[in-house]
Parts: C-alpha cells; sequence; structure tokens
C-alpha cells in the first residue's frame, strides 16, 4: 500500500477507483468530479456506434464516398474509398488536417491506402462523430444521454458534458466529453459483461467482443480494435501491462478506464488538469501497485 500512496502522491493524479463486481475495492480522490476525458471518448463514441449498427442506422462497411462525406480540401478518390470499420480502425488512410490534428508523424497524404496502414488519427475520430450525426439524426449528447447514462444510472452525467468544438482546419468538429469517475467505472462494467446492465443488453455483446480484441497487432502484445486498446499478459509493448490480459479507453494525461475480465476488475483512473496529468508508464506503476494491494 505505501508505494501506491506514494505514486498517487507524486502529482497529476486526481483519483483512483477499483471496482470488482459491483463492490469498490479501493478508492481514493475525488469520484463525483465531472472534467475531461480527453480520448476516452473514443471508446464511448464506439459503444454508441453499437448500437446504431445494431438498429442498422449505420453501415461499417459503408464508404466516405456512399456517405457523401468530404472535407475543406477535397477528398482524394482514394481517401473517398475508406470504409467507417476503416475509420473505426485508425486505418482510413486519409492524413487531411482536423481540429486538434496530430501534426507530428502524420503521414503524407495519399501515402497509405484505407485499410492498409494504422495511423492513431483525430481526422478518423472526428469524422465519425460528423457519420454519427447524420446516420442517425441524433447529437452525441442526445444519444450518449439516452442510449448510454440513462440505461446505466449514472450518477453525475449532464448532457451539456458533451460538446462539439470546430476549427477552421475542417468542416468535421472534434467532439468533447466530460465525465466522473464513478460513471466511466459503469462504462467499464458495461464492457466487462458483455454490453449488459443489470439484466439488460444495452451493446451488443457481439459487438463489445469485437470492438475489444486487437484487430490491429501494434507489436509487443499490443493491439487496437475499434476505438479500445488491449495488451496481452506481461505485453512487453505497452507499460500498462498487467499478469493479467486487459483492455483499456486512454486519453491524455492520465485518463483511464481499464477492464481486467480475469480479476472481475474495472479500474479508472483521472487527473483533473490533463496538462498536467501522468504518464503512460506511471499508470502502469500505479496499475501494478493497486494490483499487488487488492488481489
Amino acid at each position: 500500500m505505501d508505494d501506491l500512496n506514494a505514486l498517487l502522491s507524486s502529482g497529476g493524479s486526481t483519483a483512483l477507483l477499483a471496482v470488482r463486481g459491483r463492490e469498490v475495492v479501493f478508492a481514493r480522490g475525488f469520484h463525483a468530479h465531472r472534467s475531461s476525458v480527453a480520448s476516452v471518448r473514443k471508446s464511448l463514441i464506439g459503444i454508441l456506434y453499437g448500437i446504431a449498427v445494431a438498429a442498422g442506422e449505420i453501415d461499417i462497411h459503408a464508404t466516405l464516398d456512399a456517405l457523401g462525406i468530404d472535407d475543406l480540401s477535397p477528398l482524394t478518390a482514394q481517401e473517398k474509398q475508406a470504409t467507417v470499420a476503416d475509420l473505426m480502425k485508425s486505418r482510413s488512410g486519409v492524413y487531411h488536417p482536423c481540429v486538434y490534428g496530430m501534426e507530428p508523424g502524420r503521414p503524407v497524404r495519399g501515402s497509405h491506402a484505407p485499410g492498409t496502414f494504422w495511423y492513431y488519427n483525430n481526422w478518423d475520430f472526428n469524422a465519425l462523430g460528423t457519420i454519427y450525426r447524420q446516420e442517425t439524426g441524433r447529437t452525441l449528447a442526445a444519444a450518449f444521454r439516452e442510449q448510454v447514462a440513462e440505461p446505466l444510472q449514472m450518477q453525475d452525467f449532464a448532457a451539456e458534458d458533451v460538446s462539439d468544438v470546430f476549427g477552421p482546419q475542417s468542416r468535421h468538429p472534434v467532439y468533447k466529453m466530460r465525465l466522473s469517475g464513478r460513471d466511466l467505472a459503469r462504462i467499464g462494467r458495461l464492457v466487462l459483461e458483455g454490453g449488459r446492465w443489470e439484466g439488460r443488453q444495452v451493446v451488443p455483446e457481439a459487438w463489445v467482443a469485437e470492438s475489444t480484441r486487437p484487430l490491429t497487432d501494434l507489436g509487443g502484445g499490443r493491439g487496437y480494435g475499434y476505438l479500445w486498446w488491449s495488451a496481452e499478459a506481461n505485453a512487453p509493448g505497452d507499460d500498462l501491462a498487467t499478469d493479467w490480459p486487459i483492455v483499456y479507453a486512454s486519453g491524455a494525461g492520465g485518463q483511464y478506464i481499464i477492464v481486467i475480465a480475469a480479476l472481475d476488475l474495472v479500474v479508472v483512473h483521472r487527473a483533473a488538469d490533463v496538462d498536467n496529468g501522468i504518464s503512460h508508464a506511471r499508470m502502469g506503476q500505479i496499475l501494478r501497485a493497486l494490483l499487488r494491494t487488492i488481489v
């Protein structure tokens, strides 16, 4: 316990919460406080996609061309062949400027055909927001409230916690989300229980299984599915790895939902000040210290 307390006290961490079954087995910090989830938002929109796909509202095999998706600088014929599934796997091959863009390391436009190359790309994620709104007729705020927050009986969520931020780089805004730690823990339980919550199938079980398995092998035991990360037991390529396989959502500065199915465990870490949070490696140290304490 001393090493865990030292890690949590060394700066950046706002809250750490661990839930086994429906029992809180560790809690430190402010779990009702709503703050930015950063890129965890991408895994959360993946849940909305699973519901919409099952309802026949979105075809993940549809191309950007078929959906009429374009941008300020027109997409090329090759780029328009990217499918919704390619975007969800970060394999679109579309390297267009985007709101909250990741300029360093971005490939040259046209350098990779859709579906052939993995690049963690905010253009893909922002365009998924546009496609969702276009194809379902719902805002992300309304959809998340009605299809996730209400069924999961979230304690702290408010509709204004989901908003769009526009920029001059692209016609596709970035969608921003704030949630509390205890509400994020509900998402973790939803994933761990195959999309079910208190006996209700909120998200199709097959979608949860498909989206959390490593559809792309990133090497070193690390993988990427449909907007969710995974790591094999003791994966050498992931600083978050443990003695058990994990599935997780990750956001800048230390925002995490970590699911360890073998232990029936969900771990949520928050850093309210995203710019002064913790690194991925530090999260790995915290996670392993926590497991030494509670397992």
